[in-house]
């Protein structure tokens, strides 16, 4: 077995949040899948004990140290727990980072705080009924007028939309002339205009609650514009690679823990007078996607140490989106398969991660638009053969 490369303080942390789960967010899991929502105390509990946003600078309330390893692990014990529902990271570390890359101190220091104490929760809407992965279809629109923008549009689908207290949202704020021209606004809750929609019901991850949100004349001052007007599309682009490789970390520790739900079952399960395990199409199966899932890893880890150097690509993100997102529906469809009528009970866990599975290869780019994305590069006149560059 490879070793993963984690520091003793790391796999101390893994530690105390493999308790945390335990103790403050398993219990619970249940009876926020049934309601539909996470209770926000999720949000408290885990700020309380420094588990919530973990890299904002200690004036913040965070630890300090950058180093996506924390957050992977977080990602990690989270989907073992099978827990991934919560999408916690989806406030840590796919939102929270936009205002300290983009947005300037006072807004660091008015927000960053309760988003590291788990008082405010974040959100970011992009996707619209018409405009998904492609954001140039967005037509959400804001108008400048003296020292507020005015806000109008909708957006869904959008992730923590009912519990969210800000909301990065963006618009084309010159849509006649440049549909790239978007600018990223901080809405917050209680800003007149700004009205959430229906929770929508969907085939797997229950407990995240996933909204319609609608703006309607919303007056956004001019102090909560997030980064520079017009460059709201270069930032989005510059997010989606943490993005897809927060995905792909979270989407391969969901398809580890589909195998070892599997692996367990056939060695209890018996057919003919014995475990399904002793069954060559099964140990074929399972060593299949075992190889599969253990290579896989390797390839995330060496993302994660390229991010962290700043040499992680767009490409190679979309790679790890790919790989490990249709990995994780092969491994929970094959697991349900040998479960047999088992696996169809929701009663199971197989029959959960096969439900929650099938959105990984849709959102953060489908898996069709990372294939765009890595054929646009590895057919390019000028790409360099994966022998002959340093990865």
């Amino acid at each position: 077995m490879l070793q993963r490369d984690f520091t003793e303080e790391q796999q101390m942390f893994r530690d105390a949040y493999r308790k945390f789960l335990a103790t403050e967010i398993v219990p619970h899991m249940e009876a926020w899948r049934e309601a539909g929502i996470v209770d926000r105390d999720a949000f408290r509990k885990a700020g309380e004990q420094g588990f919530l946003m973990v890299w904002p600078d200690e004036k913040y309330g965070g630890m300090g140290d950058p180093d996506f390893r924390f957050e992977q692990i977080i990602i990690e014990e989270t989907a073992y727990a099978r827990a991934s529902d919560w999408y916690n990271s989806l406030h840590s570390r796919l939102v929270g980072p936009y205002f300290t890359r983009f947005g300037n101190e006072e807004q660091c220091q008015r927000f960053l705080p309760k988003c590291v104490s788990g008082e405010t929760v974040l959100a970011i809407a992009m996707t619209e009924p018409d405009a998904g992965s492609d954001l140039a279809g967005m037509r959400a629109v804001a108008v400048e007028q003296g020292d507020h923008w005015v806000l109008n549009g909708s957006k869904t689908y959008i992730s923590n939309g009912i519990n969210a207290d800000v909301v990065i949202v963006a618009a084309k704020t010159d849509p006649e002339n440049n549909p790239h021209h978007m600018t990223l606004f901080l809405v917050e809750r209680g800003m007149a205009g700004f009205e959430r929609g229906r929770n929508l019901e969907k085939m797997g991850l229950k407990a995240q609650d996933t909204a319609e949100l609608f703006f309607n004349d919303v007056k956004v001052p001019k102090a909560n514009v997030l980064g520079e007007p017009g460059k709201g599309f270069i930032y989005l682009m510059e997010g989606l690679a943490e993005e897809r490789l927060i995905g792909a970390v979270g989407y391969l520790a969901a398809a580890q823990l589909s195998w070892n739900l599997t692996a367990d079952y056939v060695r209890e399960r018996k057919a003919f007078g014995k475990p399904l395990v002793a069954f060559q199409n099964t140990q074929f199966k399972l060593a299949e996607l075992r190889t599969e899932l253990d290579v896989a890893q390797v390839y995330v880890d060496q993302c994660v140490a390229a991010f962290a150097s700043g040499a992680l690509t767009a490409v190679d993100a979309a790679k790890a989106k790919l790989v490990t997102s249709e990995l994780q529906v092969k491994v929970a469809d094959i697991g349900v398969q040998m479960h047999g009528g088992a696996g169809y009970m929701d009663e199971y866990p197989i029959s959960r991660q096969f439900t929650d599975a099938k959105i990984s290869t849709i959102y953060a780019g489908s898996s069709e638009v990372m294939k765009i994305i890595i054929s646009r590069d590895c057919l390019a006149e000028d790409y360099v053969p994966f022998n002959s560059r340093n990865f």
